[in-house]
């Protein structure tokens, strides 16, 4: 009988132009192709699928829903979770309010708050608000999941029940 693991969980803030990463060992990192044009899509794909072996589950910052950039980051959307199904990986959808009122207790809150919510909890600092975010969302996958690295109020877990999360795959610790 084995015993179960901790959720490798992958977060990922999407952009056509800085996509944000957060991978299972905390490591951050913003993906920035030379690409142009529609080529970014397939090198973020391609950047996606080359950390997604052996994710549990990747934690994705759901669509803004009044962003003129909203169709272009769609696109985004729609190429990486292809390359998620491809490869077997399950993905969740967190609203920006949502990750916000987690990180922070504020679902309006500025990348200021929510990287000094990341300083204060955890001591970590960013290179930039994409990387900031998607530790956040791998921090709520894995709090979730019962494997939170920090404490955070009640109130704010508390806002992860509005998300519709997956079952992970037997072995995993949930």
């Amino acid at each position: 009988m084995t015993t179960p693991t901790k959720p490798r969980v992958l977060g990922l803030d999407l952009s056509i132009t800085a996509t944000g990463y957060a991978l299972p060992d905390g490591q951050t990192g913003t993906f920035k192709g030379p690409w142009k044009g529609d080529w970014r899509l397939v090198a973020i794909k391609t950047a996606i699928a080359g950390q997604a072996d052996g994710i549990d589950l990747a934690v994705i910052e759901d669509l803004p829903t009044h962003a003129k950039s909203a169709g272009i980051t769609g696109m985004v959307h729609g190429a990486v979770r292809t390359v998620l199904m491809e490869l077997g990986v399950p993905y969740v959808l967190i609203t920006p309010a949502t990750l916000k009122a987690y990180a922070t207790g504020k679902g309006n809150a500025d990348k200021t708050a929510m990287a000094i919510a990341a300083l204060k909890r955890a001591g970590r600092e960013f290179a930039d608000d994409n990387q900031c975010d998607a530790w956040w969302l791998r921090a709520a996958g894995l709090d979730w999941y019962g494997h939170a690295e920090f404490d955070v109020p009640k109130a704010q877990r508390d806002r992860l029940g509005k998300v519709a999360w997956p079952a992970l795959a037997v072995g995993v610790a949930v």
